[in-house]
């Protein structure tokens, strides 16, 4: 062979090794022997909702890490879970109830069964975002604040004013209504909820919202209680006979309430729109209640209550973007090729129960 010759055959060998890198390149797996061929990276994004490759380790897309089984990538569990049935099952039976409470003469006969479905139905739905442990916990903590608040309060006027409960509602525990605590809880854990969704970037504003948001409620509250001769004042106050005080007193137990259930709560900020609905739904139907069911109806109230309440119910569901509660226009970043998955920054999507 001469020297031109070999020449040609060594460009030739470099020409087909170049060529063989070039497809290595372009599809790394053909390069593997034996292996099965596989998507590029670019396929992979492109292919991904969320834009994000999938992970090489199993680990889940962001919105599914710390979410309950069986929620969806954006953290969300509907009611399509057993304990956002029950819930909704329950959120129908208050509603209901809150009719037939309306069209009955004796409407206190009502009272204590609507609180009772009210305080399971938002337990059902705190489970289904937290687990039950974990709701049960924040409940309990909340019912007992919630008792202890109103046996202090009967005996000293502290922090709400001077008043006390009637005979009407029983069972009794110190003279303070058992179903008044449970009340406490149901509310409580819609109310943080509530505000959750409506302020789902820190801790203080959560706080401070879930705070006014349950407070909210008792602009309905304590007028329709002291319709029913459930309590009395011993002082009328400038609000239907309810004083200013009990509101400071209302304001002050419940970002108590607030802190207890930020603190039980798996995470705090978790989305749940099961919660929201009770929320939602309470706020409904006493507004409508005052304003065209009781007898007689109380413009006052269902405009101060409605209004009050309302500004945090269209805070929740206005942040509600395709993704859920609390994510405007429901947008999250997405993580970039070899970025490494970052399970602390889904905490804040949460779950929705």
């Amino acid at each position: 062979m001469g020297q031109s010759d070999e020449v040609s055959s060594g460009r030739a060998g470099l020409g087909a090794v170049r060529d063989a890198l070039r497809g290595v390149m372009r599809n790394p797996a053909k390069g593997r022997s034996g292996d099965a061929p596989d998507r590029s990276v670019s396929d992979s994004v492109e292919n991904t909702p969320d834009g994000a490759p999938d992970d090489p380790a199993g680990r889940p897309p962001d919105g599914m890490a710390n979410s309950p089984a069986g929620s969806a990538p954006d953290g969300s569990t509907g009611g399509l879970r057993p304990w956002g049935a029950l819930g909704s099952c329950l959120l129908v039976a208050v509603v209901v109830a809150q009719v037939m409470s309306g069209l009955q003469p004796r409407p206190i006969l009502l009272t204590s069964v609507i609180v009772l479905l009210l305080a399971a139905g938002a337990l059902a739905f705190a489970a289904g975002v937290h687990g039950l442990s974990r709701a049960v916990a924040a409940f309990a903590a909340t019912v007992a604040v919630g008792y202890a608040a109103e046996w202090v309060g009967i005996r000293t006027g502290l922090p709400f004013g001077e008043y006390g409960y009637t005979d009407v509602l029983w069972p009794q525990l110190g003279g303070v209504p058992v179903i008044v605590a449970m009340a406490w809880g149901g509310m409580g854990l819609a109310a943080h909820a509530t505000a959750s969704a409506a302020a789902p970037g820190g801790r203080a504003a959560r706080i401070v919202l879930g705070a006014l948001a349950l407070t909210a409620w008792d602009l309905f509250l304590d007028p329709q209680m002291m319709r029913l001769g459930l309590w009395s004042w011993e002082e009328n106050g400038p609000y239907r006979g309810v004083p200013i005080s009990n509101f400071v007193g209302w304001l002050v137990v419940s970002l108590l309430v607030m802190v207890l259930i930020d603190t039980f709560l798996a995470d705090p900020a978790a989305r749940s729109a099961g919660l929201v609905s009770v929320y939602t739904v309470m706020a409904v139907m006493e507004t409508v209640g005052f304003a065209a069911v009781f007898d007689p109806p109380d413009p006052l109230v269902a405009v101060t209550g409605g209004i009050c309440m309302g500004v945090f119910v269209v805070s929740a569901w206005g942040r509600w973007g395709p993704r859920g509660p609390g994510k405007p226009g429901g947008h999250e970043r997405s993580r970039r090729p070899g970025e490494p998955w970052d399970v602390n920054e889904v905490g804040a999507g949460g779950a929705d129960g």
